[in-house]
């Protein structure tokens, strides 16, 4: 499939079946964002596979949604900001980078099948603590990862987009 079509295809997952995701196929999908490009080549990230109950209760306390529990594996996405490249002005852009593998993950998901969805509306403070995460350590977004329940939902569902003369500007912003 060409790239077009996979990210025409990519849409939220927010439904799953009971079905383990394989080790193999989450590789991959991490193998994927240990190669996206980011700032300078800083790579200011790393990534944490939840599996087990115990870490997936933690993980819940932070965002506690029902659909989100049905997951079967999750990727909670950081960024390290004593690693991320700074412009003169002093921007940062550790959660661009971050954002950038991210969507990788969610792109190789769905490649081989898997829903995903970005899920930034987390209580952070209670997530650093729960996962003991440092100072400069920050928890961009949490993947949940898993085989939808929907066997149809890349097919159906319709995405709202502009048009590219809404979003494209050619030579000037005007």
């Amino acid at each position: 499939m060409n790239f077009l079509d996979l990210s025409t295809k990519r849409c939220s997952v927010r439904d799953f079946t009971d079905a383990h995701v394989e080790r193999e196929k989450l590789e991959y999908i991490l193998n994927t964002a240990r190669i996206a490009p980011s700032a300078v080549n800083y790579q200011p990230w790393f990534f944490i596979v939840i599996r087990e109950e115990a870490s997936k209760q933690k993980l819940h306390a932070c965002y506690n949604r029902d659909w989100f529990k049905k997951a079967s594996v999750y990727i909670m996405a950081c960024g390290n900001h004593d690693q991320s490249w700074k412009r003169k002005d002093g921007k940062n852009f550790c959660n661009i980078d971050v954002a950038i593998a991210i969507e990788h993950i969610c792109l190789a998901a769905t490649e081989i099948g898997l829903g995903s969805c970005w899920v930034c509306n987390f209580d952070l403070e209670k997530c650093k603590e729960l996962f003991e995460l440092p100072e400069h350590i920050e928890p961009i977004a949490f993947i949940p990862i898993g085989y939808p329940a929907d066997n149809l939902i890349f097919e159906n569902t319709t995405k709202k987009r502009k048009s590219l003369p809404e979003i494209v500007r050619w030579e000037k912003c005007q």
